[in-house]
């Protein structure tokens, strides 16, 4: 179950990066779920990790590989986080890095490892070794789809986004890959993320770029409240196309906002158990962390959520998150509520122009925006957001079995 087609529409190449996606059987033979990237030896990278204090082993070493030299490959499996897994899980994703570095004759710390999937079970390191060998043969510039696929893990569908512009006469391409469907809850990106471009960008610009659009981006969904071990999301300018480009380049960031927000939007969309997309629009609030705080209230509201699975306009359910939110000194005289543009409540009461109908009209559609307007300030935010359903219980009932 999603919301909407997920077309993926035309994937570019990244000039200087490949990539491969081969199955190494980690829970069901024959699956794709084993990714390499080739990142050339040029290549600036920047990442962003999980804030949870029990993070996974492949992200404490990404970390650490990352401080000490520019990375070359990236290695991701599925099936299994290799989280809660002690010293052996950071011996284990030593290894699988270790074998890349020895069939490619680098260093170990320039290849970075991430795992997606059951927490607590140690990694089949051997199932992803024995395979390393034939993803390496099978590095290509053009097989987006497979390695979308090859990442997935409760997804229903892949999640992929690319645009090219055109600066100073030449053609710049942003091409990216994401994975998640629950526990998802923003602090840095409850998922993974691959980005690329083969724009010339330093690394600490590039760092700078990566803050910036995850800000506005992943760091704005949620579909569960819950946030993961193992949340990595990457950057990558492979530098190929020779475009110098700095975080001053509104183009470009705009561009890199674009393939960012349409992942973002495709987690989302494809949420566990998912049958609504829902924008949540905080208007008129006094600083930008009360409009975040109000909106994620609405979002994460389990009674908001599954009235919107049952299209059930119950705006009160609404109204007592927005009244729960915590908004000092909140003035709800001066409060609005729109389901669309549908004004439901105004003046501290339902809108005298509210009607249950045109409410229901709303709450049957698949794409719902909540705006809620605060009339004490110039801030606004947005997030995304999904409903909560019951194959939401029994996905998630039934994940390990």
């Amino acid at each position: 179950m999603a919301v909407g087609k997920g077309d993926l529409g035309v994937l570019h190449p990244v000039p200087g990066i490949t990539m491969a996606a081969v199955s190494a059987g980690i829970k069901k033979l024959g699956r794709l779920d084993c990714v390499v990237f080739s990142l050339g030896d040029s290549a600036s990278v920047a990442g962003s990790f999980t804030r949870n204090a029990f993070c996974a082993a492949p992200v404490n070493l990404c970390r650490q590989h990352l401080a000490i030299t520019s990375p070359h490959y990236f290695v991701i499996n599925t099936g299994n986080a290799n989280a809660g897994t002690g010293n052996a899980g950071m011996e284990n994703a030593r290894r699988v890095c270790l074998e890349v570095a020895e069939l490619k004759s680098l260093p170990i710390n320039s290849i970075l490892p991430f795992s997606t999937g059951v927490i607590g079970e140690q990694l089949p390191v051997e199932k992803i070794t024995d395979v390393l060998p034939e993803a390496l043969a099978q590095l290509q510039e053009d097989n987006w789809t497979d390695c979308a696929k090859g990442i997935m893990t409760t997804d229903t569908r892949p999640k992929a986004a690319s645009v090219q512009i055109e600066i100073n006469g030449k053609t710049v391409t942003i091409t990216g890959i994401a994975k998640g469907a629950g526990m998802i809850k923003p602090n840095m990106a409850t998922m993974l993320a691959f980005v690329f471009t083969d724009a010339k960008i330093e690394s600490q610009q590039l760092q700078a770029m990566l803050d910036i659009v995850v800000n506005k981006s992943f760091n704005r969904i949620t579909v569960d409240s819950d946030t993961s071990t193992n949340d990595s999301c990457m950057l990558v300018a492979s530098g190929a196309s020779e475009v110098y480009i700095d975080e001053n380049n509104a183009e470009f960031m705009a561009a890199l906002n674009t393939v960012f927000v349409g992942l973002a939007h495709g987690l989302v969309r494809d949420a566990e158990g998912a049958t609504k997309f829902v924008t949540i629009s905080v208007e008129g609030g006094a600083n930008q962390e009360e409009c975040l705080r109000l909106a994620y209230t609405v979002a994460e509201s389990p009674l908001v959520k599954t009235a919107l699975f049952a299209s059930d306009p119950n705006w009160g359910r609404i109204l007592a998150a927005t009244g729960r939110a915590g908004i000092e000194a909140l003035d709800i005289g001066k409060v609005a509520i729109y389901l669309d543009d549908v004004c439901i409540v105004q003046d501290g009461a339902v809108a005298a122009s509210y009607t249950e109908a045109a409410g229901q009209e709303v709450m049957e559609q698949e794409e719902i925006t909540i705006r809620i307007t605060l009339g004490r300030g110039s801030y606004s935010e947005t997030v995304w957001t999904s409903d909560l359903s019951h194959e939401y219980v029994t996905i998630n009932a039934e994940y390990r079995t």
